[in-house]
């Protein structure tokens, strides 16, 4: 049976659901075997059982959170190694794609990004060109790394739980050139999900004119992720972190609302692969409408409250 490492950076009190989502692919491919950075948590160590990994690996260092991202793929690795992985998953947020690039390098292997599914024979298939098309490819080498994008596999916990066994990994830091990391700065929780792994998002665009108290409202009564396009972060009305666009980040939820965002081609790169797309634009001539599931032609300050009411009294 084919080897499988997932990698699990920093993963707190409990997996998140992109993560059970990594276990559940990986499953599907072969035999799965996690490699953990950071505290290991019981309820995190059960999870691992219950999605059936086989090993857990732990770094021999545990400071690999002070430096950036080389000692990280520095221990994946000597993980990979240790395990005779053929293929390494990881998760497509910004430092996974990089840990992914490095870890290429030190294994000689091929890299896929952006990935959505993967078929058994580890053929990976991922969208292109602003979501337009999906491509399948394939690694030649014998070791492939791929991310993959949040919100495309049912996570699903293995038929039996397994008894995983612990194994420490050397990694020599010290020996591993990387920027070290002096101070951080504590961003205050907003209490909405993070916005890649979000399965409904709500974004605003131009058209909030700086106001993205509806936004906020309709996301909070439907425990959604805040999102926005280039021109709303660009003008300050919100956080960069909140960008969502070829050159913010890409999401891929059950459901994405569209408020007052024209629907250029830098946004649909982001957002394109979401499974509903609803629009709320004043103007009927808007792009957006051209990908979306279903538009209401309408002021969102008229809109997005009444909906956010609605949802409301419905939750009760």
């Amino acid at each position: 049976m084919a080897k499988v490492l997932v990698f699990i950076d920093n993963p707190g009190a409990a997996l998140k659901k992109s993560s059970l989502e990594l276990l559940t692919l990986a499953r599907s491919l072969g035999e799965p075997a996690v490699a953990v950075n950071g505290e290991l948590t019981d309820a995190v160590a059960a999870s691992f059982a219950e999605y059936g990994a086989a090993a857990v690996l732990r770094p021999s260092a545990q400071d690999l959170n002070d430096f950036l991202v080389a000692p990280k793929a520095a221990f994946l690795a000597a993980a990979a190694e240790n395990t005779g992985a053929g293929v390494v998953l990881l998760d497509n947020s910004p430092e996974g794609k990089e840990v992914a690039a490095r870890l290429a390098i030190r294994l000689n292997a091929g890299v896929i990004t952006d990935v959505v599914s993967v078929d058994a024979d580890g053929t990976a298939h991922k969208s292109v060109l602003a979501g337009s098309y999906t491509t399948a490819c394939k690694a030649k080498t014998p070791v492939s790394v791929l991310t993959i994008k949040a919100n495309n596999v049912v996570p699903e916990p293995a038929a039996a739980p397994s008894a995983p066994e612990t194994v420490t990994v050397e990694v020599a830091v010290g020996t591993v050139p990387a920027a070290r990391i002096t101070a951080r700065e504590q961003k205050a929780a907003s209490g909405r999900p993070d916005l890649t792994d979000a399965r409904v998002v709500v974004a605003g665009g131009r058209g909030m004119d700086g106001d993205f108290g509806p936004v906020e409202e309709l996301a909070d009564a439907l425990g959604a992720a805040v999102g926005a396009s280039r021109a709303a972060t660009d003008a300050g009305w919100i956080s960069h972190d909140a960008q969502v666009g070829q050159t913010g980040k890409t999401v891929s939820p059950q459901l994405y609302i569209s408020a007052g965002i024209s629907g250029a081609i830098q946004q649909k790169a982001g957002m394109q692969t979401s499974k509903v797309i609803v629009a709320v634009n004043k103007d009927a001539e808007s792009p957006v409408f051209e990908i979306a599931d279903f538009g209401i032609i309408g002021d969102v300050f008229d809109v997005l409250p009444q909906a956010a009411a609605e949802i409301r009294k419905r939750k009760g």
